[in-house]
């Protein structure tokens, strides 16, 4: 297998965090968003899309979608298991991970396609309004989680999985969208020192 990369991007990033996680071998291609190379025909070819990560399989399958691979490497490698094991544990994942895609990730991803110069070419129309209300929804729905963290360890219960690592590379692409975390929210705070802190977050 071989993963096609996009470095910070935080999807890609998340699914390197997984592979972290999982203690498994995935040889990392290497693309640099920065010089487009995601829109060239090698990335082409194996997604249209021209959207990362990528994962090729030994007899050449194509897999595309962090969640999407992620999945596929759970189902290879159970152990541990970061879309929980019980009915009920596997849908708290999914709600939670679900949750924070949408209503964090795809906020702070917004604000940076809509609001950043280097994106100007890449998210047309750019919307500066829209980049600006999903500065608020962002923060929003920090303090929901906030008060959910109140009682939980992790994001989906007491057990670390990828809805945790969906959530720490929302926050940190914070930071490039000009996002800042709001104030007294030290639940957030709380969580995100902890999981941070894990050396699978270095991938």
């Amino acid at each position: 297998m071989r993963l096609f990369d996009g470095g910070r991007a935080p999807n890609p990033r998340r699914t390197r965090i997984f592979i972290a996680e999982k203690g498994i071998d995935v040889a990392l291609e290497p693309v640099d968003m920065t010089r487009l190379e995601h829109r060239s025909d090698a990335i082409a070819s194996r997604n249209p899309l021209r959207r990362l990560p990528v994962l090729e399989l030994a007899d050449g399958t194509i897999l595309t979608e962090s969640i999407a691979i992620c999945r596929y490497l759970e189902a290879l490698h159970p152990k541990p298991a970061l879309f929980g094991e019980t009915p009920l544990e596997i849908a708290r994942v999914e709600m939670w991970n679900r949750r924070i895609e949408l209503g964090l990730l795809a906020s702070v991803a917004a604000a940076f396609r809509h609001t950043h110069p280097a994106m100007a070419d890449w998210e047309v129309p750019q919307i500066a309004a829209w980049g600006e209300a999903n500065r608020e929804k962002a923060a929003e729905f920090l303090r929901f989680f906030d008060d959910h963290l109140a009682d939980h360890r992790y994001a989906a219960g007491e057990e670390f999985s990828v809805a945790d690592i969906t959530g720490v590379a929302a926050i940190d692409f914070m930071k490039p969208a000009k996002i800042e975390l709001p104030a007294q929210l030290a639940h957030v705070a709380r969580w995100y020192d902890e999981v941070a802190a894990r050396p699978s977050m270095k991938a």
